[in-house]
């Protein structure tokens, strides 16, 4: 929530120079699956319609997530695509959600004692969706998409010990197939929730700098 990401959106806004506006989207349980994902995609349009007002460069906008956020910024990147706007120049998807699936290596290796586990991600899932005759939805599940074309290119960071690192890389993989830019940036030793950690770890700091770089590079 906003106190939650309170200090990494202040540095990322800090170490961009770029206008950063940080969404309180409802959340799961009492709101479920589209909740979320239409009041992200809200806020973006309501960006992009108000660039003036806010003091933002007209026709340069991000979407920046982690984890949770990460499938978001995913998926809104899709949804604006397919209705035709906002545009969207950049997606930042940190270790990002992108697939309702527990059964790849990183969930096998990492599934217990690295901060984020197994049951905590079933737990969650069920949390946010209804049931599983909603998993196929590329807006709930985004790397099951049939189109990856004409998407923003793509800024994908993952953490080694993570369950969630294997789908973000191969939502990567599948975005440069369909011809998108991507680098892929994994943070060997690291965990989920790590770019909240500044504090501690020196790769969250590296990994907000590239974030920000990125940011300034595009935008």
């Amino acid at each position: 929530d906003l106190d939650t990401h309170h200090g990494f959106c202040h540095a990322l806004a800090k170490k961009s120079g770029c206008l950063v506006v940080a969404v309180d989207y409802r959340l799961a349980p009492e709101h479920r699956y589209p909740a979320a994902v239409e009041d992200a995609y809200a806020a973006t349009n309501w960006v992009a319609q108000n660039s003036t007002a806010i003091q933002a460069l007209p026709n340069r906008l991000a979407l920046v997530g982690d984890s949770a956020g990460g499938h978001l910024a995913a998926v809104i990147s899709q949804i604006a695509r397919d209705r035709k706007g906002p545009h969207i120049d950049l997606q930042i998807l940190i270790y990002p959600i992108t697939d309702y699936s527990f059964d790849t290596p990183s969930y096998i290796e990492n599934k217990e004692g690295y901060n984020l586990t197994l049951d905590m991600m079933k737990w969650f899932w069920n949390h946010f969706i209804k049931d599983e005759s909603e998993a196929n939805d590329p807006y709930v599940s985004p790397l099951r998409a049939k189109n990856f074309s004409n998407l923003p290119q793509a800024l994908i960071i993952t953490a080694e010990y993570d369950p969630l690192r294997d789908e973000g890389e191969a939502y990567g993989k599948k975005l440069q197939e369909a011809g998108v830019k991507v680098t892929l940036s994994r943070y060997a030793g690291m965990i989920h929730g790590f770019i909240r950690m500044t504090a501690q770890l020196d790769h969250a700091k590296e990994a907000v700098d590239e974030i920000a770089g990125r940011l300034r590079e595009v935008l």
